[in-house]
């Protein structure tokens, strides 16, 4: 009888107990964070590196708020280059101040160069866009939708090179341009050294040269002319008159006639 209790007290199981150990966890994604880590340190490292450098080897721009430049990386390159090919290449370049150039060469300068110059930021993101649509198209890096400031910082500092490196550095010395200089100073830096023709650089020499004025003296049509030189300066001259250089030069004259009730903000001295 003690028995027969004991045996309907102990307990019963359905089945038999089996021990079984929770699932390993995966880890299928851990190759694939490790990857994207050490693609981002490798990419993403000499980035930084490079924009460090960048930062410490950026131009001293507060100096040009009252310094002239003595040279531009576009005439020392078109010296090397004369130097290279053996020939002689002279350079006519005169400074002079803002209030020394014509006013109609500034209208002229601006509606041939950077319609919206007093009103962008050293960017015109249209343009920048037009050139993006028109480089897809083409296949190839041709076109840059450059402001000014943007020609001011290539001809200062940069060299002529098509790339995406250059064009990043234009865009950071393009940039402190904007922050530490003026647009009255940031034109009369580039009319004084934009390049006007063979070892010509300046309003100034491009005025005695193809006119024989100063630059203060120039009509609105000679202006015009040397404003729809600026795309190509080694290639046209406003002595020979070709088809573009005449569409260029009219289109011009329109615009300025256009504005001329509306004196551009640099003219007032």
């Amino acid at each position: 009888m003690e028995e027969q209790r004991k045996t309907s007290q102990s307990p019963t199981f359905s089945r038999p107990y089996t021990y079984e150990p929770p699932p390993p966890k995966s880890t299928g994604r851990r190759p694939i964070v490790r990857f994207l880590f050490w693609s981002a340190i490798l990419v993403g490292l000499p980035l930084v590196l490079l924009a460090i450098s960048w930062f410490l080897t950026l131009p001293d721009i507060t100096a040009l708020a009252k310094t002239n430049p003595t040279s531009t990386a576009l005439i020392e390159a078109r010296h090397a280059q004369a130097k290279e090919q053996g020939r002689a290449i002279g350079r006519q370049w005169l400074w002079v101040p803002l209030s020394r150039i014509s006013p109609h060469l500034r209208h002229a300068v601006v509606a041939a160069e950077d319609a919206s110059f007093f009103t962008h930021e050293g960017f015109d993101w249209e343009g920048i866009k037009e050139a993006a649509m028109h480089n897809l198209e083409a296949g190839e890096f041709k076109r840059g939708g450059s402001t000014i400031t943007q020609q001011l910082a290539k001809n200062l500092y940069l060299s002529s090179e098509r790339s995406l490196l250059r064009k990043a550095r234009e865009a950071l010395i393009t940039h402190h341009l904007e922050q530490h200089l003026s647009k009255k100073r940031i034109l009369e830096l580039y009319l004084n050294v934009a390049e006007w023709g063979h070892g010509i650089y300046g309003a100034e020499a491009a005025a005695r040269h193809h006119f024989g004025k100063p630059s203060l003296d120039l009509t609105i049509d000679e202006a015009a002319w040397l404003a729809a030189m600026l795309p190509s300066p080694r290639r046209y001259d406003p002595l020979r008159k070709t088809t573009f250089l005449t569409q260029r030069h009219e289109h011009i004259l329109k615009w300025i006639d256009r504005q001329s009730a509306a004196p551009l903000p640099v003219t007032e001295e």
